[in-house]
């Protein structure tokens, strides 16, 4: 069997939910939209679910996919609806849904609600994706609190700039999200990840944690409260000595300096492994930092061995515990949550 394998380590992102909500205080959800970034968002929702005060997909889809496998905690659809017919099916399986557009409100009011729905009401507070902008804020809350078919109404905003070291925008941004819920009764939810970690006049009633519930710092810092959850390793499966002088992989884009041992693992851009992860990017042979040599391969990659103790069946750690997902991501001129998200062709391995 190909020795590709992803631990996911459930107990560490149980761990990583109680830290974070006591650090943000009040209610919070986990996010496990893109397959939970690629965990996995059943066997994540199932570990999380008598901790969770709910749980956040990107659409339809991917919640109706919880709640037939047993998931019976709140919610909320980020991306709301793509089309009117959809809000039959969120009435049907009591989803939460973001409304972020006129159409969306419209179409959520005509809509025959058999039961009340709780709505997330997005603003747009400045990073001009989604949302509505603040003067037009209160107009549309008005519309779903005198309608008859609104429970609750949940104010929301998203930040651009938290993860950023300049704190201007995302400062900017609250205050445009405080000025234009004036007055408006209910909960609010603006943290996420790196403002949960990084703004404390941004924790209010609901925390949403993504990237750092998986265990990875969004500012790049490998903050120790948190652990990954995810380790990608393979083995080594062949191994040679090279003299000074030759090259290593497609391009010969890598010549040896000095005799070399080198090895291969079984894992490669078809695997999810990003293909501009250059020479010198880590890796951890049997737990000891090294490196890749060479450009990466569609089912392969070839590491620098140390010494004889390394060889044919050495663990290779891709990223989890030794090596950063972060310092490969950069490595790659990328961030983590593409290479989370992009990992396939490994067995999934879950540790309770």
């Amino acid at each position: 069997m190909r020795p590709l394998r992803a631990d996911i380590r459930l107990d560490r992102l149980r761990e990583n939910y109680q830290t974070l909500k006591r650090l943000h205080g009040g209610k919070m959800l986990a996010v496990l939209k893109a397959d939970a970034y690629g965990h996995g968002a059943v066997r994540c929702a199932h570990a999380l679910a008598d901790l969770a005060d709910g749980f956040a997909v990107a659409f339809l889809e991917e919640a109706v996919e919880l709640r037939t496998q047993g998931i019976t905690q709140p919610i909320v659809l980020l991306e709301g609806v793509f089309d009117a017919a959809e809000y039959a099916a969120v009435d049907e399986y009591g989803l939460w849904p973001v409304v972020a557009d006129q159409w969306q409100l419209e179409t959520l009011l005509k809509h025959e609600w058999k039961t009340p729905v709780k709505v997330w009401l997005k603003m747009d507070s400045g990073m001009h994706r989604a949302g509505f902008f603040p003067h037009n804020y209160a107009s549309a809350y008005t519309a779903l609190a005198q309608s008859g078919k609104v429970s609750d109404i949940v104010k929301i905003s998203h930040f651009a700039c938290a993860d950023e070291e300049e704190r201007g925008m995302t400062e900017m941004q609250i205050e445009a999200f405080d000025m234009g819920c004036a007055g408006l009764a209910g909960e609010e939810s603006l943290a996420n990840s790196a403002a949960m970690l990084a703004y404390p006049q941004a924790r209010r009633d609901w925390g949403r944690a993504g990237l750092a519930l998986y265990g990875i710092d969004p500012f790049l810092e490998n903050d120790p409260s948190i652990k990954p959850v995810m380790r990608l390793v393979s083995r080594v499966f062949a191994e040679r000595v090279l003299q000074p002088h030759e090259p290593i992989g497609y391009g010969a884009s890598f010549y040896t300096k000095r005799s070399t041992r080198v090895g291969l693992a079984a894992c490669g851009y078809a695997d999810g492994y990003p293909r501009r992860a250059a020479t010198g990017t880590p890796v951890a042979v049997n737990g000891r930092r090294s490196r890749i040599l060479g450009r990466v391969s569609m089912d392969m990659l070839t590491v620098e061995l140390a010494d004889t103790h390394e060889g044919v069946g050495s663990e290779v750690e891709l990223w989890g515990d030794t090596v950063s997902i972060n310092e490969v991501a950069a490595a790659a001129g990328t961030i983590a949550y593409e290479l989370l998200c992009n990992v396939k062709r490994a067995k999934f391995v879950y540790i309770q």
